[in-house]
């Protein structure tokens, strides 16, 4: 039997129930449980962190951050599209770790430069292909930045794959971060800032 058939991960309280609205809602751009299952991991190396989700979606990764923090982080989670995000604020609101906005992530970053995340998951334009260098100097010293999709997905859009070779090479240029580039699961690619 292989490893990934015996492994079985602890799913946060609230995933089944996002997961079950996220498909009733026809959303189809959710980050993956393996994802997930990692951004879990890697929220519990920043104890009394501050986090920074740049899309939000319907709450399903939200839900794998929170389970990782302690109970001292906090975690903003920005997402443009109020319906969606709506499936979010009904399963995850009541903690009081977590801030849902409801805003573009462009607008966002702008208005936000001066703040300082230890833990920042782009998974949306704004952060990952849009506004990169802005996000990048929003991480603390230490801080880990996380990009998911590296890999071809079905849903990526004509010319798409060209916009992630780009990114990367760019990534790969950077003598701030050392990188991590997994292929794995979607493709994921986890930097920390010197």
């Amino acid at each position: 039997m292989l490893v990934e058939e015996t492994i079985n991960q602890a799913l946060p309280s609230a995933y089944r129930h996002i997961q079950d609205a996220t498909k009733a809602a026809g959303f189809t751009m959710a980050s993956d449980m393996m994802t997930c299952c990692l951004l879990r991991t890697l929220a519990a190396t920043k104890p009394s962190g501050k986090f920074l989700e740049l899309g939000t979606g319907t709450g399903l990764s939200t839900a794998w951050i929170l389970d990782g923090m302690d109970r001292h982080s906090s975690l903003i989670s920005i997402d443009n599209d109020d319906k969606i995000i709506g499936i979010a604020k009904k399963f995850l609101g009541d903690d009081q770790r977590l801030n849902l906005i409801t805003t573009d992530g462009g607008d966002w970053i702008t208005d936000n430069r001066e703040q300082k995340f230890d833990y920042i998951f782009a998974d949306t334009w704004h952060g990952k292909y849009l506004m990169l260098e802005e996000a990048l100097q929003m991480l603390n010293k230490g801080g880990l930045y996380i990009i998911d999709d590296m890999l071809p997905q079905p849903n990526w859009p004509e010319g798409h794959h060209e916009k992630v070779a780009n990114l990367i090479k760019y990534l790969d240029t950077r003598t701030d971060l050392v990188l991590t580039k997994q292929v794995w699961a979607t493709g994921i690619i986890v930097a920390v800032k010197r």
